[in-house]
């Protein structure tokens, strides 16, 4: 049912964008006839905004791989540098908030570890929302930040890193099987804000997953047993993501594979404060709007 709707919705979409197509086409035709310039155009500035929906429409229809209609974990780690890779992971997830919110999706905070002195060391949010995998998928790598950093009183320019995976939500009908036996779980108190009670009972949750090595953590629910569901749903998701990375690998090392493989080591994109610019070295693209795209504004990036 899912797929059908997801299948409905294209097609109404499509036969939308043909009706207004249509509409547009008469409405031009008799501006000519009358030789009203004002309404000749309005119609372009319409047919202009037409053929941008028609592009996001068309690059929507792309994203048919197995996962590619999935919700999606997005893990964000600071790299080394202290203070300044997380604030800029922190910048980094703020960005990927803002992307989900302008696209109509749900956000939820499976994990965070405060920076000690600003941002974030780590982070994990959920995202719901159609496709959110299929667009972000091609976001897992090294993201690099170069600025005069807030704080260095020597006013220096610091290149920093963080590094970003984004992984699929695990679907009901693919069975991941995880025995009891393979897993160790810790409980111990929830940091950060919501109140006394995260901070005084041991709610929050990690599970080592002892044949991979993988550990998950959720703390963001003040109730052990929904943290222990939520970390159970996370485990599963990277389960299949590096099986999915393993198989990958293997198709990936005949051709030697290096743009777009995801490969964490991977610096893919530079965001350069001093020149105002971002730089996808994959597709070895230059915009220069790094502050629409810091506001989340990625779609230009994803379009080429």
């Amino acid at each position: 049912m899912r797929e059908r709707d997801r299948i409905a919705r294209a097609l109404d979409g499509y036969d939308g964008l043909a009706a207004e197509l249509d509409d547009l086409r008469e409405i031009l035709e008799l501006a000519e006839e009358d030789g009203d310039e004002s309404l000749i155009a309005e119609g372009a500035e319409t047919l202009a905004e037409l053929r941008t929906r028609a592009t996001a429409a068309g690059l929507a229809a792309l994203l048919s791989g197995e996962a590619d209609g999935n919700d999606c974990f997005v893990e964000i780690h600071a790299g080394a540098g202290g203070a300044e890779s997380q604030d800029w992971a922190e910048m980094l997830t703020r960005m990927y908030l803002r992307w989900a919110a302008a696209h109509g999706c749900e956000s939820e905070l499976v994990e965070e570890s405060p920076g000690e002195e600003a941002g974030l060391k780590s982070v994990t949010v959920k995202l719901r929302g159609e496709n959110a995998y299929g667009w972000l998928r091609t976001e897992s790598g090294v993201h690099r930040l170069v600025r005069i950093s807030p704080f260095d009183a020597s006013g220096r320019r610091h290149t920093s890193f963080a590094s970003v995976w984004v992984y699929p939500v695990v679907d009901d009908s693919i069975r991941i099987e995880i025995a009891d036996r393979d897993l160790r779980v810790d409980t111990y108190r929830s940091s950060g804000a919501g109140g006394q009670h995260v901070n005084k009972t041991d709610s929050a949750v990690r599970i080592t997953h002892l044949p991979s090595g993988l550990v998950v953590e959720c703390q963001d629910e003040r109730s052990q047993h929904k943290n222990r569901t939520r970390a159970m749903a996370l485990l599963r998701a990277r389960l299949l993501a590096r099986e999915r990375e393993r198989q990958h690998s293997e198709r990936a090392r005949s051709r030697r594979l290096q743009v777009g493989s995801g490969d964490r080591s991977q610096r893919i994109r530079t965001y350069n404060f001093p020149q105002g610019r971002v730089t996808d070295h994959r597709i070895k693209l230059t915009l220069h709007k790094l502050g629409q795209v810091l506001e989340g504004d990625l779609d230009p990036l994803f379009d080429n």
